[in-house]
């Protein structure tokens, strides 16, 4: 507990977490003050977050820096985890899709390219495992092709194929989990020799039982205040002019990976690029092969009706676009900060396509 106030002492963007009670306060006198509990779970989360980042680094510390991204993408993921089934159980599909979609994005271009910027701003050329992050491509490559399928088939015939749809994704979802296993698998048992995973020397990290237990109070939180967020950020999006569509993919994407992008962004300022690389792009696979698959068979417990891996054709387009430019990015093994630039650029661009032309939501 002494370590913990301590950070938080030493930590300014931890001060936030003062926002935790303020929201559940406002949010219990005024319920219906959708934007003012928009702003205030915004503020909560992300502090929230960065504990949940900083805990893992806790354990990760002590690993190689491809297992170390791997938990950092899994724990982080939590609070896009949460807020999904959240979404999912109010049968906010629309919200829970473009969240999926948007992490996937902001995960590849975002994360990826302001971690290249800040490394490249500090260190002149840094270089990364390519084979790692080759095989992250890869396997969301796979994801993208599943995700692709079901829109391409419905796009493409006018007789209504709901039941075929559902039952694709179903087995395709069930196909996702499998490779994600095998990929874990071949990454960290069989083949894990070919990742150059480099042991962290030094450093004082957190004790692990500490760890333990800030993960599981911010998780618990993060839940708490993920559901007044979804509450209100139908109402709020409208206050300030922006559509579901652009909340689901933006904002909620930016929010819920706080935490990864704290660990991502921090390793890049240390050299220790294959951390950074590991976090963003083995997040991106990570909810692409696992977290959407999960709320899909979910959706049969929890949700209203079942939901489907058929996304608008421009979720598919922007997640496709954002697969190819990692592969193109990655293939040298090294990187600057104006290739940091060139991620962000793409990104801005679908951001404001969002914006400005947003595509039909599902």
């Amino acid at each position: 507990m002494g370590n913990l106030l301590q950070e938080i002492r030493d930590n300014r963007p931890l001060w936030l977490l003062a926002m935790v009670p303020v929201l559940f306060i406002v949010d219990h006198l005024a319920p219906n003050a959708h934007t003012l509990l928009f702003v205030l779970s915004i503020l909560a989360i992300f502090p929230l977050a960065l504990l949940l980042s900083h805990s893992t680094e806790a354990v990760a510390g002590r690993m190689g820096d491809a297992t170390g991204g791997l938990l950092n993408a899994s724990l982080g993921n939590l609070t896009e985890l949460v807020i999904a089934l959240t979404a999912l159980r109010a049968g906010e599909y629309a919200l829970v899709k473009a969240s999926i979609a948007g992490a996937i994005v902001t995960n590849t271009l975002f994360m990826l390219g302001a971690s290249f910027l800040l490394g490249g701003l500090k260190h002149r050329v840094q270089e990364f495992n390519r084979v790692n992050a080759r095989f992250q491509s890869s396997l969301l490559f796979v994801a993208t092709v599943a995700i692709l399928i079901p829109s391409a088939v419905t796009a493409a015939d006018s007789i209504a194929m709901s039941t075929f749809t559902r039952q694709l994704s179903v087995g395709l979802s069930i196909l996702l989990i499998v490779v994600y296993g095998l990929g874990l698998l071949f990454s960290l048992k069989t083949h894990k020799e070919i990742f150059g995973q480099q042991e962290e020397q030094g450093g004082e990290h957190a004790p692990l039982g500490a760890a333990l237990a800030t993960l599981a109070g911010a998780t618990v939180l993060v839940a708490l205040v993920s559901e007044i967020f979804v509450e209100s950020v139908q109402q709020a999006a409208v206050s300030f002019g922006m559509t579901p569509a652009f909340v689901g993919f933006i904002i909620v994407a930016l929010v819920g990976g706080a935490a990864e992008m704290a660990s991502a962004f921090s390793g890049a300022r240390k050299n220790r690029l294959d951390l950074s690389v590991g976090i963003a792009l083995g997040s991106a696979s990570q909810i692409a092969l696992f977290v959407a698959p999960v709320l899909v068979l979910v959706s049969y417990f929890i949700g209203p009706t079942p939901m489907d891996l058929e996304f608008w054709p421009g979720a598919v387009v922007m997640i496709f676009l954002a697969a190819m430019t990692v592969v193109l990015v990655t293939a040298g093994g090294h990187s600057t900060w104006f290739v940091g630039v060139l991620l962000l650029m793409v990104y801005v661009i679908l951001a404001m396509t969002l914006y400005l032309l947003p595509p039909q939501v599902q």
